[in-house]
């Protein structure tokens, strides 16, 4: 492999994490059954927060647990309003992300542009000199293998363990799950913390390490890709991840173009991750993949066991939880 290639890829790894934390965040907070659309508010106030509290404190792993604790407010308002108050999910999402961004620029103004702490890079040793492998995955940060090992567990634990088969179970079907003794109403509010934490890692991710420092609107537009991406990897951790690398790669490549074509508005390749994205993601959506891909497939299904067939299916299509964003109320 071209060792340009190679740095495109390494890149495009690295600067996926933030996405990864923040789409496995969401995940699992939707397989619940809540909407959190305050993604976008929260990565912008968690990022100013963590870059805030580890330079004030001169601790990687201060502002990294600030910026989760603020994640997790924020999805306490979030759970209050939807669990408790049964109020519209959407709304209040997306005022948050309105006041959060506000927030965000108000509260960071001592901050804005300056110098501070950011995570070192820690090649794996042995691993990383491994040919074409080591240079793409293990030449990183701690912050990177975190993630692959985030999207391992939230895979392993949605589908190989009873606690992630209660939570898909009250996503899909609350009031089963609670006639069988799950008590719905604390899960949800666990799972909806539990990813604002982990949204505000994302934030922190971005201001300590891909976009070391912090200026106003840090991150704009991060958030919803991340929403988008979770819709149409259809809530599957696995597929989640592969749509936050794609868009990875759409960046290096955007920063590889811009300099090799100097007459085009840097402002285009600035956009041009976004706008394919959507357009990618929106092409490759469940339905409309099954049917492209089923008059090649029919004639061939002989040839796979129906178990195969089925876990294919299953794969393809996106189907959200027939509970998301609808309020529960215990008999």
């Amino acid at each position: 492999m071209e060792p340009e290639l190679i740095t495109i890829l390494a890149t495009a790894i690295a600067t996926s994490t933030p996405l990864i934390f923040a789409c496995m965040g969401e995940t699992l907070t939707e397989r619940a059954g809540v909407i959190n659309l305050s993604v976008e508010g929260t990565i912008l106030l968690s990022a100013m927060t963590g870059f805030a509290i580890a330079k004030a404190s001169n601790s990687l792993l201060l502002g990294f647990l600030g910026a989760a604790i603020v994640g997790m407010l924020v999805a306490l308002v979030v759970a209050y309003g939807a669990i408790t108050l049964r109020q519209s999910q959407v709304a209040i999402g997306f005022v948050l992300t309105l006041l959060c961004g506000d927030l965000s620029s108000f509260l960071g103004n001592p901050v804005v542009r300056v110098p501070g702490p950011t995570v070192p890079n820690f090649p794996l040793p042995g691993l990383h000199q491994i040919p074409v492998i080591g240079p793409l995955f293990f030449q990183a940060d701690l912050l990177v293998y975190s993630s692959y090992l985030l999207i391992g567990f939230c895979w392993f634990y949605l589908y190989h363990t009873r606690s992630g088969l209660t939570l898909r179970a009250i996503g899909e079907q609350p009031a089963a799950a609670f006639a069988r003794g799950t008590d719905v109403i604390f899960w949800r509010y666990f799972y909806t913390l539990l990813g604002g934490a982990l949204v505000g890692i994302a934030g922190a991710a971005f201001s300590l390490d891909f976009k070391a420092g912090w200026s106003h609107r840090h991150t704009a537009g991060y958030g919803w890709i991340a929403l988008a991406i979770v819709i149409f990897g259809g809530w599957q951790p696995l597929r989640v991840a592969l749509g936050a690398y794609f868009f990875g790669i759409l960046q290096s490549l955007a920063s590889v173009a811009q300099s090799s074509l100097p007459a085009v508005p840097t402002q285009v390749f600035t956009v041009a991750p976004f706008v394919l994205m959507i357009v990618a993601l929106a092409f490759t959506s469940g339905e409309w993949l099954v049917r492209t891909v089923s008059p090649v497939v029919n004639p061939l299904r002989a040839l796979f066991p129906a178990s195969l067939r089925r876990s294919l299916a299953q794969q393809l299509l996106i189907s959200p939880p027939a509970a998301l964003g609808k309020s529960f109320e215990p008999d």
